[in-house]
Parts: C-alpha cells; sequence; structure tokens
C-alpha cells in the first residue's frame, strides 16, 4: 500500500513515516517546496505522481492564537486545501483520511463530545477545521475524517516538550487546571490511522466512512497533564518542578479554548475494533524516547 501524506515535519506525518517502514507501507510525505497547503493548487500535480492508494490529510495551520490575525491563511491551509486534496483523491478514485481537532466543539457541554454532536467552533482555528471537514465531506463519500486532541509526541512542538523546556529554568509553573481533555500521542494517532487506511482500501462498507474521534484513554486537565510529566521526569533524575492551578482567565490568549475537550472513542471502537492507549502509558513511552528509563531501571 502506498499512501501520501502531508506534511514533513508535524508530529503526525513523522510517526506516520516511522510506523509505516517499520509495517512495510509505502508512506510519502509531501510538502514545501512543492506542495503548498497555503496555494491549494500546487497539490494536484505532486499527489497525482506518487499514485498513492490512500491520501492522509494531516498538515494544518496550528497556531491558534495567530490564526486570529491569520484568518485567510488558516482558512487557506485548514479549509480549502483539504477541500482539494477531497476532490483529487475523489479524481483519483481513492479514500481520503483527514485529521481534524476537538476545536470544531465550544466545549461547554458537560459531557463527552460525540460524532453527532453538532460543532460549534469559537476560534478561527476551530472554524476554518470544520470548512476543511465540510469541504472534505462535499467532495467525496469516501472519507473518514477524525478528529483527535492534545497531540503530543517525542516529534516537533508539544506540550510535553515544552513543559520540559521551561522545567529546565523554573522550579515552578503555573498551568491551567479548568480545561479538560484527553491527551492523544502521535504515534498512537498514526497507528490507528494506518489501520484505518488498510481496511478503507479494500473494504468499501459506507459503514467505515464519515467521521470518528480519537484520543487517547483517560482525562486530565493541562495541570496534571503537567504533574504527570514532571513526575515521570523526575523518576528519570530530573528535578522536581512545582506546577501551580491557575484558571483559564488568569491566562489570557487571543483564542478561546474550549473548556471541554473530552471525545468519545466509542464509534472507533465499535467499528474498527479500535482504541488507544490510556495516556498515562503512552505519556511513559514518549518520556522514556525523550528521556531514557526511569531511574534503576533497564
Amino acid at each position: 500500500m502506498r499512501i501520501v501524506v502531508t506534511g514533513r515535519e508535524g508530529q503526525v506525518d513523522t510517526s506516520l513515516q516511522v510506523l509505516g517502514e517499520a509495517m512495510g507501507i509505502e508512506v510519502i510525505r509531501v510538502g514545501l517546496p512543492e506542495v503548498d497547503l497555503s496555494a491549494p493548487e500546487t497539490l494536484a500535480g505532486p499527489i497525482r505522481a506518487a499514485k498513492p492508494d490512500v491520501i492522509i490529510s494531516s498538515a494544518a495551520y496550528t497556531a491558534v492564537d495567530k490564526a486570529e490575525s491569520e484568518a485567510s491563511l488558516a482558512q487557506a491551509i485548514n479549509g480549502d486545501a483539504p477541500g482539494e486534496l477531497a476532490r483529487i483523491a475523489a479524481d483519483l478514485n481513492i479514500p481520503i483520511l483527514h485529521l481534524s481537532t476537538d476545536y470544531v466543539f465550544a466545549g461547554g457541554k458537560e459531557g463527552v463530545y460525540e460524532e453527532s454532536d453538532v460543532p460549534a467552533p469559537v476560534s478561527v482555528y476551530g472554524r476554518t477545521k470544520l470548512s476543511g471537514e465540510l469541504q472534505i465531506a462535499t467532495a467525496t463519500p469516501n472519507h473518514v475524517i477524525v478528529r483527535t486532541a492534545w497531540v503530543y509526541s517525542p516529534y516537533g512542538n508539544n506540550f510535553v516538550k515544552t513543559m520540559l523546556r521551561l522545567g529546565e529554568s523554573r522550579d515552578e509553573i503555573n498551568v491551567v487546571a479548568d480545561q479538560r481533555g484527553c491527551p492523544t500521542y502521535a504515534p498512537e494517532i498514526a497507528r490507528a490511522l494506518l489501520i484505518v487506511a488498510q481496511r478503507v482500501v479494500t473494504d468499501a462498507d459506507p459503514a467505515l466512512r464519515g467521521v470518528f474521534h480519537l484520543t487517547g484513554q483517560g482525562e486530565t486537565t493541562w495541570a496534571g497533564f503537567a504533574e504527570a510529566v514532571f513526575d515521570g521526569s523526575v523518576r528519570r533524575g530530573g528535578k522536581a518542578v512545582k506546577v501551580n492551578p491557575i484558571p483559564t482567565e488568569a491566562y489570557p490568549t487571543p483564542a478561546k479554548r474550549p473548556a471541554n475537550s473530552r471525545l468519545s472513542g466509542e464509534k472507533l471502537a465499535k467499528i474498527y475494533d479500535l482504541r488507544l492507549d490510556p495516556w498515562h502509558v503512552s505519556l511513559e513511552d514518549c518520556l522514556a524516547r525523550l528521556l531514557g528509563a526511569p531511574v534503576g531501571k533497564e
């Protein structure tokens, strides 16, 4: 199987490359300079030349706060480019998998968000990601839209690596404690995407298509996530860092964040028999890759 993946330096596309090689799947990552998501017209040539069996749309404009002042650029990358990718997939008669986000929801629901809940984004980033979803659904029924949240990994920029970097120079850190979500490990996302890709390439069942939620099992707050990161660092010989829980209003940002980012994974589990590992388990793997094994263990 040959997969074309958008992005060359992101957490998920890097994970797809690494895992694809281990699974014997050919993963072709496309990105700058030959492919520019802000100019969707650049997509067709390189993708057609690769002759893929499936397209995975993983690259995105992810600067959530900056998007508030760069709405047109975010729309081109997050909305229009995925729409063009879906049209290319339709022309090639192949499926497209697209990575979306919890930010399509407002975050005001009491319980976990289901795929059937009506999106209501409260930020430019969220609105542009929803635009991408809608354009894909309009362009081809042969799509799988996967919403995820709180992505971290040993690669790229993410919350875990930021906490470890800040902890090197600080004894305590203020972290928001009233936003809840499910930390999700990019290598686990990649594993799930490859499993889904293998299914939809060989099985035309409409039940395998549509929107699915994919997150690590369990939930926490950003402050709780930070505490787990530093606990794992201390077990590996790092210094102790105190996490001070603060409310969202004490850390104002240009873009509003969902207070509730929890996504239900039951649909994916039912249809694909797929569940990600509990986030604490995945975090241990991430820290082991970044910092090594805990002190006293091989």
